[in-house]
C-alpha cells in the first residue's frame, strides 16, 4: 500500500489513538504511518467484541445453571478462551477444561486459585464467584 492510501477514517474503536501501518513511500521503501483506522476494519473489530459479549452472557447463564464452574465465566469476562488461558497460566488445555467442572474447581487449592486469578488480571476471591449480572446482559 502507498503511504498516501493508509486509511484515515478515524474510526472509533481506536479511542482516538493511531496504529502503526507499514506502506511504501515515494522510493518504494516501507516505512511506518500512523493510521486512525478503515471503516472495514471497525465493523469486524465491533462484530468479534459482540461475539465476546455473547460468549459471556452464555457462560454466565451456565455458571447460574451449575453447569460450569465461575472460571467458565471469568475467562470469557476477560475475553479469553481456553487456549489464551492455558498460555498465561502456563498450563494445559485439558486441566483448563477439567477445572471448569463445578466440583473439580471446589477443590482447587489456594495457590492454584491464584495462578488462575493471575492469569486473569483478579483476585481470588473474585476468580470464585460470579459478579451482579449486568442489566444490558
Amino acid at each position: 500500500m502507498d503511504t498516501s492510501k493508509v486509511p484515515q477514517h478515524q474510526i472509533s474503536t481506536y479511542a482516538s489513538n493511531k496504529k502503526a501501518i507499514y506502506a511504501t513511500d515515494t522510493h518504494g521503501d516501507y516505512t511506518i504511518v500512523a493510521s486512525s483506522g478503515w471503516d472495514v476494519e471497525e465493523v469486524a473489530t465491533k462484530q468479534a467484541l459482540a461475539e465476546l459479549e455473547r460468549l459471556a452472557d452464555d457462560a454466565y447463564d451456565r455458571v447460574v445453571a451449575g453447569e460450569m464452574s465461575p472460571l467458565y465465566f471469568h475467562m470469557y469476562n476477560r475475553r479469553m478462551d481456553p487456549q489464551v488461558l492455558a498460555e498465561s497460566a502456563t498450563m494445559c488445555k485439558w486441566r483448563i477444561r477439567r477445572h471448569f467442572k463445578p466440583r473439580i474447581f471446589a477443590r482447587l487449592s489456594v495457590k492454584m486459585l491464584a495462578r488462575y486469578a493471575d492469569a486473569l488480571g483478579i483476585s481470588a476471591a473474585e476468580l470464585v464467584r460470579l459478579p451482579p449480572k449486568r442489566s444490558d446482559r
